[in-house]
Parts: structure tokens; C-alpha cells; sequence
């Protein structure tokens, strides 16, 4: 083998070897969830939703979280057992749990008390369960969810933020097969550390202003991920905590 043959074949190894290092140390890996639609993504806007997922802790230590509980604008206290997709949800206002397994909604719903027997009532409960613990959730986590079902991303460029920071903007529109209804947010993310800070939201995605424009700040770190709870202009989530296991009766009894 000639000496440039040679010096090609060792730039080669380091440069794959670097590449290796930087996606061990940097948790880059991120994969898509089934139904995103990285066809009509932009690679600018896919790359940015990745650089979000490593600042908050990586998909690892995200996929490696296993429950997540917290309390909901004040009118809900949610567990959400995440490994195994089911949820425990106590409606303040109305005296409702809801204990649903999320992927075969199956469960049991008690109001005031009394378990809900009717076969059709319990049906509906159980899909109304699902939708709040999906709207909900997304307060929180929406920064682990961009490459969702039914996501399409666009990078729209540069913005600044209300705090007068500089950030990268990224639109997320949702098609009718995903969880989420067709709506479309602008999510605005820091240029110093790649975190969401800002996001507005638009109850159509055709809709030319936005419904409402909200802080995303006040980050802490909870088991190996960052969250943003009890934002400074109110609302969203608050008491959050992340633990690593929780008695079964949680998910499966009134008490």
C-alpha cells in the first residue's frame, strides 16, 4: 500500500472514530417516532429538533425515564407511567380519576368515589382520559416529541425572544393520522443552548396570529432530563417530580 494510500486509510479510521465519540458523549441519536413525516421536514428544522432533544438530556436518559408526575393548570394531578404507557389522572373539579393503559385504553374510571360500570360510559371516559392526559403531557414534554406521529417541521430562521435573547424559530404543524389535532406552534429555541424558551400556538394551522404567546423557562433538572415547570407568567406544569418506580396500586386502585 502506497504512503497516501496509507495516511487516507488512518484519516479515515480517526475521522469514524471521532464520529463514534461525539455521538457517545453527546447522546445525538434520536430517532423518529412511526408516522413523523420527515419527507416534508426540513433537514434544517429536523437537525434543530435534534440539537433540542441533546440539551435537554438526551433520547437515552429521555427513553430511560420511566415516571413523570405532575399537576395541571391546578385542576389536574397526573402519573404517567411512561415505559409502560398508562396514566393515573384525579380531575380536581370534577372528583374523576381515570386509571387507562394509553395504548389499548382499557382501564377503570371512578367518580365521586363509584367505579364507572356501563361498558359505553367507561369507553368514552377512557378516550377522554387519553385526550387529557395528551394535552396535558404536551405542556410538559412537548420538547421530547418533535419528531412525534403526524409532525412536520419547518425551520422559519432566525427571531428574538420576548426576553430579547436571539433564537432559532421552528413551526410544528400536525396531520389528522397523529395524536394531536391540526394545529400548528412556533417553538422558539435559544441560540445560546439549544432550550425551547418561548412558544406560540395557533388553533388552526392556517390561522395568521397566534392564540396565545408563553415563556418556556425556569428549567431544572429532574432525574437525567431537563423540564420546564412553573413558568414565570403561570400556567402549564408545576409539583413535577421524575422517579424511577412507584407502587402498582398507583395505576391500578382508587387508593
Amino acid at each position: 500500500m502506497s504512503f497516501k494510500a496509507t495516511i487516507g486509510l488512518l484519516v479515515m479510521v480517526i475521522s469514524l472514530y471521532a464520529c463514534n465519540r461525539l455521538n457517545e458523549t453527546t447522546g445525538v441519536e434520536n430517532p423518529a417516532s412511526e408516522g413523523f413525516d420527515l419527507a416534508n421536514s426540513d433537514p434544517a428544522a429536523v437537525e434543530l429538533a435534534d440539537s433540542i432533544m441533546v440539551a435537554m438530556g438526551g433520547w437515552e436518559n429521555w427513553d430511560n425515564t420511566r415516571f413523570i408526575s405532575w399537576s395541571s393548570f391546578g385542576l389536574r394531578n397526573l402519573i404517567w407511567d411512561k415505559k409502560e404507557e398508562r396514566a393515573r389522572i384525579e380531575s380536581l373539579e370534577d372528583s374523576t380519576t381515570y386509571l387507562v393503559d394509553l395504548k389499548k385504553l382499557t382501564g377503570k374510571v371512578f367518580i365521586k368515589g363509584q367505579a364507572v360500570t356501563r361498558s359505553d360510559s367507561l369507553k368514552n371516559m377512557l378516550n377522554r382520559a387519553k385526550n387529557i392526559w395528551s394535552d396535558d403531557a404536551y405542556w410538559l414534554v412537548m420538547p421530547f416529541k418533535l419528531k412525534g406521529s403526524g409532525v412536520t417541521l419547518k425551520y422559519l430562521g432566525e427571531d428574538t425572544l420576548r426576553t430579547g435573547d436571539r433564537c432559532n424559530v421552528l413551526q410544528i404543524t400536525y396531520n389528522n393520522d397523529g395524536d394531536m389535532p391540526s394545529t400548528r406552534y412556533h417553538v422558539y429555541v435559544d441560540l445560546a443552548d439549544n432550550l425551547v424558551k418561548q412558544w406560540a400556538y395557533y388553533s388552526s394551522a392556517s390561522q395568521d396570529s397566534a392564540t396565545f404567546v408563553l415563556p418556556w423557562d425556569n428549567y431544572k433538572k429532574y432525574g437525567s432530563i431537563l423540564l420546564s415547570a412553573d413558568r414565570s407568567e403561570g400556567g402549564g406544569p408545576v409539583d413535577v417530580s421524575v422517579d424511577n418506580s412507584l407502587s402498582e396500586k398507583i395505576f391500578t386502585d382508587l387508593k
